[in-house]
């Protein structure tokens, strides 16, 4: 037999058992407990930042569909300024091209 391994088999379940009694006991319930409620706090504090970070996200999502909007607005507008220039140069060319 080797007296080694066997002491070393001994010592873990005694380590175990005395593991056990200590992870189960008051002193450890009430760590587990003040853990717990940190871990709530952290989380309420991180959905808090969550939901700051969100609408601020749909704030600037609104602000450049809003800058998109006036963009196409402002192209539509000067495409028919663009075309109203060509018909009003194709009536004087049309104009010249009859007097002639």
């Amino acid at each position: 037999m080797d007296w080694g391994k066997i002491g070393l088999f001994a010592g873990g379940v005694l380590a175990g058992s005395y593991g056990i009694r200590i992870l189960t006991s008051r002193d450890a319930k009430k760590a587990y407990t003040h853990t717990t409620a940190a871990v709530l706090r952290m989380k309420d504090t991180v959905m808090k930042d969550v939901t700051t970070l969100r609408e601020n996200a749909e704030d600037i999502v609104a602000a450049a569909n809003d800058i998109n909007e006036e963009r196409q607005r402002e192209s539509d507008a000067q495409m028919i300024e663009d075309a109203k220039a060509i018909l009003a140069q194709a009536a004087e060319n049309g104009v010249e091209a009859a007097a002639q």
